[in-house]
């Protein structure tokens, strides 16, 4: 069985302070599982990978402004639409009114070929 120096039981409550050493006779080495596997990120994929995130952001940002401005364009649209709307319903109740009077309904009959009504005829019974 290997003894360590550093492997005593510890107290419960209380953890007692350890004497120290005044200098291992060999220094220790903390080392992180990738450095001392020799496995670091490198620089190349990082620079690709800041690319990557700002292209995201970018196309994100230009998707909201192409929305923004799909929406606004059928705004005006459509509200050039109304327009138009209104003033042909403007245009149709004119009309009406004008050509509801009779002045304007003799006229369109006489364009068309038809004359006034003479006198009455009437017919003795049998």
């Amino acid at each position: 069985m290997a003894v360590y120096e550093g492997a005593r039981p510890r107290s419960i409550l209380l953890p007692r302070r350890q004497p120290r050493a005044e200098a291992p006779s060999l220094p220790r080495r903390r080392m992180r599982g990738t450095v001392r596997a020799r496995r670091r990120a490198s620089r190349t994929s990082i620079v690709l990978g800041g690319i990557v995130v700002a292209f995201l952001l970018a196309f994100f940002s230009w998707a909201q402004d192409v929305r923004v401005s799909s929406t606004t364009y059928d705004i005006a649209r459509l509200q050039l639409e109304r327009d138009r709307l209104l003033a042909q319903q403007q245009e149709i109740h004119s009309d009406l009114e004008r050509l509801g009077q009779e002045p304007a309904i003799r006229k369109l009959s006489i364009d068309a070929g038809l004359t006034q009504l003479g006198e009455p005829l009437v017919l003795p019974g049998r």
